[in-house]
């Protein structure tokens, strides 16, 4: 008899996963909408300095889920959508 169980691997992201993926669609998001940092920054109340340092990659910089939420408003995209990581997995099949 052939077993035909179907065994799900459980995927466990790092901190570091969520944040590059963040860092990426939040930067992707706002250049789509064309903000700059600064605009950005103004219309969340978060410091330009505290955004660029959320999209820059080097610097490991941690966001507040209330911050998130404060970058989805002003993007005028749900807070789920910053944790998307279809567009990390499409640049992996281009690679």
């Amino acid at each position: 008899m052939i077993n035909l169980e179907v065994k799900h691997k459980k995927i466990v992201h790092t901190d570091e996963y969520y944040y590059s993926v963040i860092r990426e669609n939040m930067k992707r998001m706002r250049k789509a909408k064309n903000l700059t940092q600064q605009d950005l920054a103004d219309l969340t109340d978060i410091s330009r300095e505290y955004i660029c340092d959320i999209e820059n990659e080097s610097r490991n910089k941690h966001i507040t889920i209330a911050y998130l939420s404060r970058v989805a408003d002003a993007l005028e995209v749900d807070i789920s959508e910053l944790f998307n990581d279809k567009t990390k997995k499409d640049m992996k099949k281009i690679s």
